[in-house]
């Protein structure tokens, strides 16, 4: 039997990045920043790269939204910006999901395959659609 999902947490985190940079419509006001071209994963999750509300191409300014972790088998989003919206659109879209207890608090979410990449995005757009909407 074939193996069909792609379970490697560097190439979901990569994806799930040329799905914000390649995007033309919901996300282009999100920049991958910061990004760690040679991350290593780990049990507890390295810190690849962060997605930024606001920041120019050439990363400029902004707020930080989230921040990705890879780990050897998917990928950690932990949603910093509007957590309670992330929690709700994450559930929504049938994402695993659970709280930080940290101040502030976050919203961790789940991308266990490649397919999964899709459905984060409608997270990540209702959180920025959350934040224009203040």
């Amino acid at each position: 039997m074939v193996q069909d999902r792609l379970r490697d947490g560097v190439r979901i985190a990569q994806l799930l990045a040329s799905e914000v940079t390649g995007d033309t419509a919901w996300l282009t006001d999100l920049t991958v920043t910061d990004a760690d071209p040679d991350v290593e994963p780990t049990v507890d999750g390295a810190l690849a790269y962060t997605l930024t509300r606001g920041k120019g191409r050439k990363g400029e300014g902004g707020d930080r939204l989230a921040e990705v972790f890879v780990q050897p088998d998917r990928v950690r989003v932990e949603f910093i910006d509007r957590p309670d919206v992330a929690a709700e659109a994450a559930r929504e879209a049938s994402l695993r999901v659970r709280p930080k207890a940290v101040r502030p608090p976050r919203t961790l979410v789940f991308v266990e395959d490649g397919a999964q990449v899709k459905w984060l995005l409608p997270v990540l757009e209702a959180v920025l659609e959350e934040h224009t909407g203040e």
